[in-house]
C-alpha cells in the first residue's frame, strides 16, 4: 500500500503564505511523494508552482519568492486515479469567466468517466485524465451560475466518492470533505489566520492551535483577511464511513484524526491485540516505524517478563524509487531495508508486530530473516484484520489476485510466510479503539463491502463478514 495524497489551505491577514504552505506541504510529505504544488492569489492574480518530485526538490527559494499572496492552497500527490506525470499534478488551476479556481483533492471518485463525458458534451477540453480536473471543470461550471456555496453544493450533488479538497476561488480559499468523511480534513488557528489540512500536524509545524475536524459534508470557508471562516452543512448523512486505515498506517501518528491521537489508537490496538491473541514470548518488536505504537501497546498489555525491544533496524535510504529488476535483487531488499539485531533475538522466542499483511512477500522475508538471527519462535501478530479486497477510496493497494488473504485462510497465510503462529486483529477492537460502530467505518478493504455502489463489487448490503482467526503451528 502507498500513501493518499496531503491538501492544505491558509488564509492570513497580510503575510505571504507560500513559506506556511510549503512548511505545511512538509509536514504532509508522508501523504505523497510524486508531486508538490502551491497556488497562491494576492487579491489582483493567482500564482502557482507544481512540480513532479518531493518537496523540497519541487521548490526552490526563488519559486516561494513568486508565489505572492496572503491565501493559497498546497498539495503533496500519490496517484491512485490519473497518470504520473505534470499533467496530473496538483492543485488543477483554471481561469474562467467568473475568476480563478485552484484545486487540491485528497481522495478518489468512482462516477469520474460519468461526468467527464457530460462535461466534455458541453465543450470542456480535459488536460488529464485525473478526477481532480474533473471536479474542477465541475464546480467552475456551477460558479457561472450560482454563488460560492450553491455551486460547491451542486458539485458536490454529483460527484460520488472519497474527497478532501482544498480550494482557491480568487482570494477565498475553502475546504470541503466528503458527505461520509471518508478522508480527514481539520481546521487550525495562527496567530494571523487560518489553516485547513490533511492532518493537524501540519498545522502542528506552524505553530497553531487545532480547532476542530471538518464535519462530514462540510463546506468551510476562510476569510480572506484572515479574520475568522464560515461553515455550510452542505450535506447530512446517517452513517460515515471514516477511513480505519488512517489510523491505522496511512497519519502520522502524532496527528489527531476524528478527536483521537492516532499514536494512542495504535496503542490501544496494540493492546486489544493482546487481549485478543497475545502469546508470551521474551521478545515482543516492532517492524518500524509504523509498528512501534501498536507493539508499545501490545507489551504494556502483556504480562511481566514480556518485553519491548527493538528487534530490527530500518534503512532509512532504501525508498520505492530502489532498482530491483530480478526476483533475486527483490528478495535482497528487504534486508536492505531492514536489518537483524542479533543480541535481541537469537536464543530469544519473538513476537513480530506489523500494521498489515498485503502480499506477504515482505512478511516471510521477515521472519526468515529473525530465524537466521538465532530466534527459537517466531510468532507474527498484525494491527489490523486481513486485507481481502482493494480500495476504491483513494489507497493504492494491490489488486485481488494480488493480495495474500484474498484467497487464503490465515492458517494457510501462515504457513506460507513460515511463523509458528499468526493472528489479525478483529473489526470489533477496531471500532472500539475508535470509539465507533463498525458501521461509521469504511472497511472495504478487510471486508469487500463498500460505502457506495462500486462496479463489479458488493456494497455492505449484500456480503458477510468474514471471521478473523488464528492460526498456530501447534493447531
Amino acid at each position: 500500500m502507498h500513501e493518499k495524497c496531503g491538501v492544505v489551505g491558509i488564509s492570513t491577514a497580510d503575510r505571504d503564505v507560500a513559506r506556511p504552505l510549503y512548511y505545511s506541504l512538509y509536514a504532509l510529505q508522508h501523504r505523497g511523494q510524486e508531486s508538490a504544488g502551491i497556488v497562491t492569489h494576492d487579491g489582483f492574480q493567482q500564482y502557482e508552482h507544481v512540480e513532479m518530485g518531493l518537496v523540497g526538490d519541487a521548490f526552490d527559494e526563488g519559486d516561494l519568492d513568486s508565489l505572492n499572496g496572503s491565501n493559497g492552497i498546497g498539495h503533496v500527490r500519490y496517484p491512485t486515479s490519473g497518470s504520473v506525470n505534470n499533467c496530473c499534478a496538483q492543485p488543477f488551476s483554471v481561469s474562467f469567466k467568473s475568476g480563478s479556481l485552484g484545486l487540491a483533492h485528497n481522495g478518489n471518485l468512482i462516477n469520474t468517466d460519468e461526468i467527464r463525458e457530460e462535461l466534455a458534451a458541453l465543450g470542456h477540453a480535459f488536460t488529464s485524465d485525473g478526477d481532480t480536473e474533473v471536479i474542477a471543470h465541475d464546480l467552475a461550471r456551477n460558479l457561472l451560475e450560482e454563488d460560492l456555496v450553491r455551486a460547491v453544493k451542486r458539485t458536490m450533488s454529483r460527484i460520488h466518492g472519497s474527497y478532501s479538497l482544498t480550494i482557491t476561488h480568487d482570494e477565498t480559499v475553502l475546504g470541503v470533505r466528503d458527505p461520509q468523511g471518508n478522508r480527514p480534513l481539520c481546521i487550525g488557528e495562527l496567530d494571523d489566520g487560518y489553516v485547513l489540512a490533511s492532518e493537524s500536524a501540519a498545522i502542528d509545524t506552524l505553530d497553531g492551535e487545532l480547532v476542530r475536524d471538518v464535519r462530514p459534508g462540510e463546506l468551510v470557508v476562510l476569510h480572506d483577511d484572515g479574520s475568522g471562516f464560515d461553515t455550510y452543512q452542505l450535506v447530512e448523512t446517517e452513517q460515515t464511513a471514516h477511513c480505519f486505515f488512517e489510523h491505522v498506517y496511512f497519519a502520522r501518528p502524532d496527528s489527531v484524526i476524528d478527536d483521537e491521537l492516532v499514536y494512542e489508537v495504535r496503542r490501544d490496538l496494540g493492546g486489544a491485540l493482546w487481549e485478543e491473541s497475545g502469546i508470551e514470548t521474551d521478545v515482543v518488536m516492532p517492524v518500524p516505524d509504523s509498528g512501534r505504537a501498536f507493539a508499545s501497546g501490545y507489551a504494556d498489555a502483556a504480562p511481566e517478563g514480556v518485553d519491548f525491544a527493538e528487534g530490527l533496524m530500518k534503512n532509512r535510504y532504501v525508498g520505492r524509487t530502489f532498482i530491483m529488476p530480478t526476483q533475486d535483487e527483490r528478495e535482497r531488499a528487504v534486508r536492505l531495508k531492514l536489518n537483524p539485531i542479533k543480541s535481541t533475538v537469537e536464543g530469544k522466542t519473538v513476537t513480530v508486530i506489523d500494521d498489515s499483511i498485503v502480499r506477504g512477500t515482505t512478511s516471510s522475508q521477515l521472519v526468515e530473516l529473525l530465524y537466521e538471527a538465532g530466534a527459537e519462535e517466531v510468532h507474527v501478530r498484525i494491527g489490523a484484520p486481513p486485507i481481502v479486497a482493494p480500495c476504491y477510496m483513494g489507497i493504492d493497494m494491490a489488486s485481488r489476485e494480488e493480495l495474500i488473504a484474498a484467497d487464503k485462510s490465515v492458517d494457510e497465510i501462515r504457513e506460507e510466510i513460515k511463523a509458528d503462529s499468526l493472528s489479525y486483529l478483529s473489526i470489533g477492537a477496531i471500532a472500539d479503539a475508535l470509539g465507533t460502530s463498525d458501521s461509521n467505518l469504511c472497511l472495504g478493504c478487510v471486508t469487500g463491502e463498500y460505502p457506495y455502489d462500486i462496479e463489479g463489487e458488493q456494497t455492505d448490503r449484500e456480503v458477510e463478514r468474514p471471521a478473523v482467526g488464528h492460526s498456530s503451528a501447534d493447531d
